[in-house]
C-alpha cells in the first residue's frame, strides 16, 4: 500500500520550507503568487490530500456545515421536496471547501444530541422542515455557528430564513378550485405544528372567505401519500359530496386521488384536486396533478448563499432579512 503523501513530502518537491508550503495551500499568511501557484502544482501532481483536523485547528474552522432534517427517516427519503432541498444544498456546496453533514434528527431522539454534534464539528447549519417542537430549535440556537432556516421558524424568532409565500400558495390552490365550481372544499394538510401548513390553511380559508363559500373539513397528517389516503378516507366519512380538495403536497394529493378514484369519483371531472410542490409526482401520475409551485431547488440554493454571508463574514444576523419566494399554479388535469 503507498503511504500517504505529506505535507513534508510537498515542501521537499517544491523546494519550499514546510511553513511556506502550509502558507501557500491554505492562502494564509505570506506567499507570493508564483510560489503558491507552483506548491499547490506540487501538492495535485503528488495527490496531497490536507488533513482536514489539522486545517481546522490552524483556522479555527471545522470547514463543513450541516443540513438538519427533524423527520423520520422514509420521510426524509421519500418526500420530493426534501429530496430538491438535499440536492439543491449539495449543490451549492460542491465548488466550495465545506463539506455538508447530513443530520437526521427523528421524532423521539434527543435533540442535544445533534446539537452537540453541530458545535463540534461545523461552521454553521441549514435547518429545512422543522416543527414547532421548540427544543430543537432552541438547542440550535445555541450553537456558536450561524443557523439558517429553509421555511419561517416558529419557536425562535430568526431573520434568517427562505420560504415560499404558502400563504399566497394556498390561496390559488384553493381559487382554482372555486373557478372549476368546486363549493365542498376539504382540505388534506400535513402536520399542524408547522409554518408552511398553518399559512396554506391561511391562504385555503381567504380564498373560501372572499368567494362566500363555507370552509370544508381539514384533516392533518404526515406528509406521505399513505397518510394522504386515511385523510381521504376520513374526510369521504365526514362529507361524501366533497367536490374539491387542495392537497397540502402532490404526495398527499397522490394518495387522495387514489382513494377518490376507489370510490367511484372521477378526479378532474366530478372532484377537483390540487396539491403542492410541482413534483415529479404531479407530472407522471394520472391524471395528471395541478399543483402550486414550492421550489425546493431555489430554497436551497438561497439558503446555502445566506449561510456562506454569514460564515465568511459578509453579513451579520442582524443585517439579514428573509427571503421569500412567490409561488404560482399550474394546472393540469386534476383542476
Amino acid at each position: 500500500m503507498a503511504s500517504r503523501v505529506t505535507l513534508d513530502d510537498v515542501a521537499r518537491a517544491a523546494g519550499v520550507s514546510r511553513a511556506t508550503a502550509s502558507r501557500a495551500l491554505s492562502g494564509s499568511g505570506p506567499a507570493s503568487a508564483s510560489v503558491q501557484q507552483k506548491v499547490r502544482a506540487v501538492a495535485d501532481d503528488l495527490g496531497f490530500l490536507p488533513n482536514q483536523a489539522a486545517r481546522a485547528l490552524a483556522s479555527n474552522r471545522a470547514h463543513a456545515v450541516a443540513l438538519v432534517i427533524p423527520e423520520p427517516n422514509i420521510l426524509v427519503l421519500g418526500d420530493p421536496f426534501l429530496g430538491g432541498v438535499i440536492s439543491g444544498v449539495s449543490e451549492a456546496f460542491s465548488d466550495t471547501d465545506y463539506q455538508l453533514i447530513l443530520v437526521i434528527v427523528r421524532p423521539g431522539d434527543e435533540p442535544s444530541k445533534a446539537s452537540r454534534l453541530l458545535r463540534a464539528s461545523v461552521d454553521g447549519a441549514i435547518i429545512a422542515s422543522h416543527h414547532f417542537m421548540g427544543q430543537l430549535e432552541q438547542e440550535m440556537e445555541q450553537q456558536p455557528g450561524p443557523l439558517v432556516y429553509v421555511g419561517r421558524p416558529g419557536s425562535v424568532d430568526s431573520p434568517v430564513y427562505v420560504d415560499v409565500n404558502n400563504t399566497l400558495g394556498g390561496y390559488l390552490a384553493t381559487q382554482q378550485l372555486l373557478r372549476r365550481g368546486a363549493r365542498r372544499v376539504a382540505c388534506v394538510a400535513g402536520p399542524d405544528d408547522m409554518s408552511p401548513v398553518q399559512d396554506r390553511l391561511s391562504g385555503w380559508r381567504a380564498a373560501l372567505d372572499e368567494a362566500g363559500v363555507a370552509p370544508g373539513p381539514v384533516v392533518h397528517v404526515p406528509f406521505t401519500s399513505a397518510d394522504g389516503a386515511a385523510a381521504m378516507r376520513r374526510l369521504l366519512d365526514q362529507d361524501d359530496k366533497i367536490d374539491g380538495v387542495f392537497a397540502q403536497s402532490d404526495i398527499l394529493a397522490a394518495g387522495a386521488v387514489r382513494v377518490l378514484q376507489e370510490h367511484g369519483r372521477t378526479v378532474g371531472g366530478d372532484v377537483f384536486v390540487v396539491g403542492v410542490d410541482d413534483s415529479e409526482v404531479a407530472r407522471t401520475m394520472t391524471p395528471r396533478l395541478s399543483s402550486v409551485t414550492n421550489p425546493s431547488a431555489e430554497l436551497a440554493l438561497r439558503a446555502s448563499r445566506m449561510l456562506l454571508q454569514l460564515i465568511d463574514g459578509g453579513a451579520s444576523v442582524a443585517s439579514m432579512v428573509p427571503e421569500i419566494v412567490e409561488p404560482r399554479l399550474v394546472q393540469r388535469a386534476s383542476a
